[in-house]
């Protein structure tokens, strides 16, 4: 999941401005000013450069009151003022893509402020664990001086959290619990890793008794606030739910798709009923082989169900479910390289890791790559833990999780998927596109990935020399797959057209397949989040309809690892500008 800022600022003096009447028409002058402006981009939000590897502002914490969104609104106002005295038909086709980008980028941070207002009302966007891990793990800087730039931010926490609580004036009941399970799994980091890089650090006693002292301090102002956001969520009576006006338009700035989001829900339910009718298929070919001695029931999702609850019974046990993931990484890259189906680069570390307290209670993978300014640092494949599960809840988990799902949540999340993309994307020399990433290209991609893996032969079974998956491994793509179909539907009814809980439960489980632990943590999700769950279905549509358009045009010429690497070689930006350089060419 992609981090995207929704607040925060310093006063600077000067926001790169260019004078009135001055209409630069050279792409020379654009990249002039994009320089400038993402460098100023970093004095308003230095949480946010910290994570795509940008230090020089580490020692930097907003405090989100209204000064500091008078002071964003004005940046975004006057960065815009420069960036429309450019006139974008005279840019090349790279920069009109960063124009764009910028573009939305200006028109959602003010947007944020103004209307959809998810300072008032989001408890869990005040979070100062996240940044501050990334500064301790990081090996940009000597140990000493990561530490002096935390303590710049330890000295503001208190006030961080004064200044949150009094915006969170119509806070959801269901941000105020997930800000408090984040806020105080994000205490270890102060309290266990950051104590335990003061005793390694090369301070002198003082200055280690001052940072530990200021550590305490952020803790007890953590418990605090997560006590506070527990409490008071349980007189909340905002529902969390966006609205039709609010929703549509967070789409448009979120996804930058050639679709609405009315439009690809319509696509969305279109696609669930093809997959019903391939996984129909499927299951009356492997009823005979896997339900020996059952009557197959009429009612053929029952009956798919029936089969994929079979199937699902091969899982790991879950103290093997991490040592599972790191086990099956290099036969995918085997396999890729075999096929030739994408350049993998070697030099690119991946970590699989327990995934950290602070960002439980969402997803239960996902990927944290270094940035453009940190290209050789690790990308962590967080996974989820099952420590301290109830038996039954684990069982319902790693169901979902089985031997197949598994290997495909692997493509997704690692290789060819996002780890994969993500390595591209540090390579383009346009760190627009890197830092102005758009989502649904990048989860997109890694749906996409899934499909394409399979249709070259994958299945984990059969080895690198595999020519074709199983029918099992493809009823649980299928299976999978829906998921992404499903979130969309289920975002867009949850959101726009009020579907309950045990609406969503039923349609995920019936519909979608899911156990239901699995549909009652995607209730969850849709409850804290919106519009992402619609990114994974868009992109995949988008980057599938390319590859078709490309192929038409292309003929006998076309060449998937030539596709697969053209796509990339543009980071992280919208498919639909994408495809507008890819069939220019």
């Amino acid at each position: 999941m992609k981090k995207f800022l929704l607040f925060g600022i310093v006063a600077v003096m000067g926001y790169g401005n260019i004078s009135a009447g001055v209409m630069p028409a050279t792409d020379a002058d654009f990249d002039s000013w994009k320089v400038r402006f993402i460098e100023h981009m970093w004095e308003i939000y230095p949480a946010w450069a910290s994570s795509v590897g940008y230090h020089k502002y580490d020692n930097l914490l907003i405090i989100p009151d209204e000064t500091s969104r008078s002071h964003e609104l004005d940046f975004c106002k006057q960065q815009m003022d420069s960036l429309h005295r450019f006139k974008i038909e005279n840019l090349s086709p790279g920069n009109k893509i960063d124009y764009h980008l910028i573009e939305n980028q200006l028109k959602y941070a003010s947007w944020n402020i103004k209307e959809l207002k998810a300072w008032q009302w989001d408890a869990s966007m005040y979070n100062v664990s996240g940044s501050v891990a990334e500064i301790l793990a990081g090996n940009y800087q000597p140990l000493d001086q990561r530490l002096q730039s935390i303590k710049a931010r330890l000295e503001l926490i208190p006030a961080y959290y004064d200044a949150a609580k009094q915006n969170l004036v119509n806070m959801t009941a269901e941000h105020g619990l997930l800000a408090a399970e984040q806020t105080k799994g994000g205490m270890s980091v102060f309290s266990d890793e950051l104590e335990a890089a003061i005793q390694k650090s090369g301070l002198s006693p003082e200055e280690k008794k001052e940072i530990h002292s200021l550590s305490v301090q952020a803790v007890a102002s953590m418990a605090e606030f997560a006590a506070w956001a527990q409490q008071f969520s349980g007189a909340s009576t905002h529902d969390f739910r966006l609205g039709e006006e609010l929703y549509n338009r967070k789409f448009e700035f979120e996804i930058q798709s050639g679709y609405t989001a009315e439009e690809i829900v319509r696509i969305a339910d279109v696609r669930k009923r093809d997959l019903h009718k391939k996984m129909t298929q499927l299951t009356l070919q492997l009823w005979p082989v896997h339900m020996k001695g059952i009557t197959m029931p009429q009612d053929y999702l029952t009956a798919t169900r029936m089969l994929i609850d079979k199937l699902s019974e091969d899982h790991v046990a879950p103290g093997d479910f991490q040592s599972a993931i790191e086990k099956q990484i290099p036969d995918l890259v085997k396999f890729i390289e075999k096929k030739n189906l994408l350049y993998l680069d070697p030099s690119k570390p991946l970590v699989v890791r327990k995934e950290p307290a602070y960002m439980a209670g969402v997803a239960g993978a996902s990927i944290n790559a270094p940035g453009p300014y940190d290209k050789n640092g690790n990308t962590y494949y967080n996974v989820g833990s099952l420590d301290g599960w109830e038996k039954e809840k684990a069982e319902s988990y790693l169901r979902e999780y089985n031997k197949y799902i598994l290997q495909i949540l692997n493509i997704h999340e690692a290789i060819p998927g996002h780890y994969t993309q993500l390595v591209y994307a540090n390579k383009v020399p346009d760190i627009v596109k890197s830092v102005l990433g758009n989502n649904a290209m990048i989860e997109g991609w890694a749906v996409y990935t899934e499909l394409m893996m399979l249709e070259n032969g994958y299945d984990g079974d059969k080895g690198v020399n595999s020519k074709e998956a199983s029918p099992e491994m493809w009823l649980m793509y299928y299976k999978w797959n829906l998921r992404s179909v499903c979130n969309t539907i289920l975002d867009y009814s949850v959101h726009v057209k009020g579907m309950t809980e045990n609406e969503a439960i039923g349609f995920l489980t019936r519909e979608a397949f899911q156990q239901e632990a699995e549909a009652r943590g995607k209730w969850r999700r849709v409850s804290v989040t919106q519009v992402q769950l619609c990114c994974y279905f868009t992109g995949f549509t988008e980057i599938c309809n390319l590859r078709d358009e490309v192929k038409r045009k292309q003929g006998k010429a076309f060449d998937l690892k030539k596709f697969h690497e053209q796509f990339l070689s543009y980071g992280s930006a919208p498919v639909k500008y994408i495809r507008e350089m890819m069939l220019s060419k």
